[in-house]
């Protein structure tokens, strides 16, 4: 079985990421007290709820979180589905009052983070399943290989098969050759740095500092140097220890340990508050798998670290 998933959305959230041109949305809930689980890369299918009662587009699921609401406008901006942090906080107040939300405000929201989007303009919306229970506002897993998933799915590709003349028009998941082809879905900007920022604890891997406004994700090798989006590329790193790593004046060892260059006391006569750090090992996350790969360490230490 290939599960994947059908999840109701707003008209205004479809209407706003329609004409916007991004790679990963947030396909955010009000509230975090329920978590959201799937197999990462599954796919993520959109439903307009009533009076629309369409598929309307879909992504792939790449994973969840709960974040504070200025974290996840300050992450995906417009791919939140709202055109300011403003507004999506009184659609999140809205959405609250109608639920009735009892939880302590301001408080976090849930994230279910999608990479590579694709939304359907209304005349090439998708019929949803036929057993879809009417009043179910819940997200439902679907066999998308058998039954009324297949059939969904199935549509959804076809809804994306654009003439060979439209090629600009094609969406950045897709390529054509005949019939639609996947492109490997990969994480984006945003999906990178929240994943760097939870496979940490959302702590700094060397101090420990757990200030979420202070902390940023770092690409070990950078991605406009053929770095890639992948968590094992990446560390969470307090903010001026970041812009201390990509200027070299400090490093990671491949054995995990942190080196601070003799050059930050030669070129700005200074240091102390760094200076004790050099030897220590670094903080990693729990998962073995996204610990800091070796080849990117290496990379730079060879090519950033002023030694």
């Amino acid at each position: 079985m290939v599960r994947g998933t059908i999840a109701i959305t707003d008209y205004d959230w479809y209407r706003r990421l329609l004409s916007e041109p991004v790679d990963e949305v947030n396909f955010w809930k009000p509230s975090s007290t329920r978590a959201f689980y799937a197999e990462e890369f599954s796919p993520f299918i959109f439903k307009l709820r009533a009076p629309h009662n369409a598929i309307c587009g879909f992504g792939f699921f790449a994973r969840y979180s709960r974040l504070p609401d200025w974290l996840a406008w300050e992450t995906f901006g417009v791919g939140n589905g709202c055109a300011s942090l403003e507004e999506m906080r009184i659609r999140i107040h809205g959405i609250r009052q109608r639920i009735r939300f009892r939880g302590l405000a301001p408080s976090e929201i849930g994230c279910i983070l999608i990479v590579n989007p694709v939304f359907f303009p209304p005349e090439r919306w998708v019929a949803p399943p036929k057993d879809w229970p009417p009043r179910t506002q819940a997200e439902k897993k679907y066999d998308i290989r058998d039954g009324e998933g297949a059939r969904v799915w199935a549509d959804c590709l076809a809804s994306v098969a654009i003439p060979t003349a439209d090629k600009a028009q094609r969406p950045p998941a897709f390529q054509r050759y005949g019939e639609p082809v996947l492109v490997v879905p990969r994480l984006g900007q945003g999906t990178f740095r929240i994943g760097v920022t939870d496979a940490y604890a959302r702590g700094c891997a060397v101090t420990g500092e757990h200030s979420l406004p202070a902390l940023d994700a770092a690409h070990i090798r950078p991605y406009r140097m053929d770095g890639p989006h992948e968590i094992a590329n990446g560390l969470l790193l307090r903010a001026d220890l970041h812009r201390l790593f990509d200027k070299g004046y400090i490093t990671i060892r491949p054995n995990l340990r942190i080196e601070v260059s003799e050059r930050l006391r030669e070129d700005f006569d200074n240091g102390h508050s760094y200076y004790p750090w050099h030897g220590r090992e670094i903080s990693c996350p729990a998962n073995r798998r996204e610990w800091p790969e070796e080849t990117y360490l290496q990379w730079h230490n060879e090519n950033v670290y002023l030694g």
